[in-house]
């Protein structure tokens, strides 16, 4: 054997372990723990089992997955979602995996690994008078007040009620996604805007009741969400979720939930255009 010979086959023995895998940071190795905090009130993303009480959802699913590959354990924690970006900054939590949309306010001290296809979507209940999604101007219209989706409404509103000559949409701000299908249900409110992700699990859960109504008011994407100082972390967890789309685990999880035509084809960073 030549010389050249052997040094070109030393170098195909060890061109497969030269690219090493991104690796936990040093303090969540040595810990064995991930700290996530979650809001609970977002079926089917992440919830209170009623029968159990057990935290359960397709973001826990996803987390404990990811968790399991990178050889570590979660300390769940639960907070509202007005306190997830504080939580992230202050780092009660490692990264947010809560239902939370990519948008670029968002971007200026966090980066997004988009997992999730979203947007806000109007629902009624099933007797209302509202056929279109333009029956809605001058009616009140409930969202959580902490999300997106109070901009989102005024936005439609102006572009489809003002502009065509007609009132604009009344907001009603609430608490989160369970106060709002209660104002709903009481009849303070004509209308409501959630994740279009989670009307079906509401549908589901509470037959008959509800009607969604018009299109997607937007489209986007919910993302896991690092702080931008933690590359290494947001690396590892973006090679894990690839590998899990990869091998179909993540798209078992979403079809768990009736979620699957939500998927993504791989992981994206900060892809949402807002």
């Amino acid at each position: 054997m030549t010389r050249l010979s052997f040094l070109l086959g030393l170098a195909v023995l060890v061109a497969p372990t030269s690219v090493q895998a991104t690796e936990l940071p040093a303090e969540i190795k040595q810990a064995g723990t991930l700290k996530l905090t979650v809001n609970s009130t977002y079926a089917p993303m992440e919830y209170r089992d009623p029968a159990t009480n057990e935290l359960v959802g397709l973001d826990i699913d996803l987390a404990n997955e990811l968790a399991k590959r990178l050889g570590v354990k979660i300390v769940w924690s639960e907070t509202p979602f007005a306190e997830l970006i504080p939580s992230l900054q202050t780092k009660r939590a490692d990264f947010i995996i809560s239902g939370i949309q990519d948008r670029s306010s968002r971007r200026e001290t966090a980066d997004f690994i988009d997992y999730l296809t979203t947007g806000p979507q109007f629902f009624v209940m099933a007797e209302s008078a509202a056929k279109i999604a333009t029956d809605l101007c001058g009616r009140k219209v409930g969202t959580t007040r902490s999300t997106a989706f109070p901009l989102e409404i005024e936005k439609w509103s102006k572009q489809n009620c003002e502009a065509a000559g007609k009132p604009a949409i009344q907001y009603v701000p609430g608490e989160n996604s369970i106060d709002v299908r209660n104002q709903l249900k009481q009849g303070r409110i004509d209308a409501a805007v959630q994740g279009s992700e989670t009307l079906p699990y509401a549908q589901q859960q509470e037959a008959g009741k509800y009607r969604v109504i018009g299109e997607q008011l937007s489209t986007g994407y919910q993302g896991i969400m690092f702080r931008k100082d933690d590359a290494a972390l947001r690396e590892v967890v973006t090679e894990h979720l690839a590998a899990m789309i990869a091998d179909g685990s993540y798209k078992r999880i979403l079809d768990k939930f009736g979620l699957g035509a939500n998927a993504v084809e791989k992981p994206m960073m900060n892809a949402a255009p807002q």
